[in-house]
């Protein structure tokens, strides 16, 4: 976290256009309806605004009049508490941890399985893809019992689920047979629930 003076009268986002982490929050701010301005960042070639306000000139990175903020979870969890309406975290702490959890597990588990398959080796990237198709429909019930990830309400934890599942295609990763009707039901709530967010 860093607070640094700027000039920006307007809520701005430095987005990757292809960034997992940058979709979460423009997921989040498009639930909030929030206004605001996004700075579309090159992988190798960060702007001097950026580079000025974050150190680690990291996408995304969320600055809100004197305040600057990188790493997802963080700008998510912010952008929650500072707009509360539609809420995207549970009430109760038991429910907000079992959350937490819940987004900690995609990230390490999902994610880094989607990392191999766009920068591992081939047969790397076709291990880890079969993994993920395992593993997604290994948990497809659990997508049927609500219309989004157990919950009855759009949450954090779909804006974690919602741009990986929006790769999938692209990844290679396919469903087929017992868990692909929960699973693709699931993806299609989850992905028109915010259909401003696309890149």
């Amino acid at each position: 976290m860093a607070v640094a003076a700027n000039k920006r009268s307007v809520m701005t986002l430095f987005s990757g256009p292809t960034d997992i982490y940058s979709h979460q929050v423009r997921i989040v701010l498009a639930e909030k309806g929030v206004s605001f301005e996004i700075e579309h960042v090159e992988k190798d070639n960060p702007p001097q605004d950026l580079i000025d306000l974050n150190p680690s000139q990291s996408v995304p990175t969320l600055v809100d009049r004197e305040l600057t903020l990188w790493e997802s979870r963080i700008i998510m969890e912010y952008l929650d508490e500072r707009f509360p309406h539609p809420p995207l975290m549970p009430v109760y702490p038991v429910a907000r941890g079992e959350s937490r959890l819940y987004m900690q597990r995609i990230e390490k588990d999902w994610y880094t399985l989607m990392n191999v398959i766009e920068n591992g080796s081939a047969s790397e990237a076709d291990a880890a893809r079969k993994q993920l198709r395992e593993e997604l429909l290994a948990i497809a019930p659990v997508f049927g019992q609500k219309p989004f990830f157990l919950s009855d309400e759009f949450s954090l934890v779909d804006c974690y689920l919602a741009p990986l599942l929006w790769r999938l295609p692209t990844l290679g990763v396919e469903f087929s047979g017992p868990g692909a009707k929960e699973l693709k039901g699931y993806m299609t709530a989850s992905l028109n629930a915010t259909p401003s967010w696309h890149p």
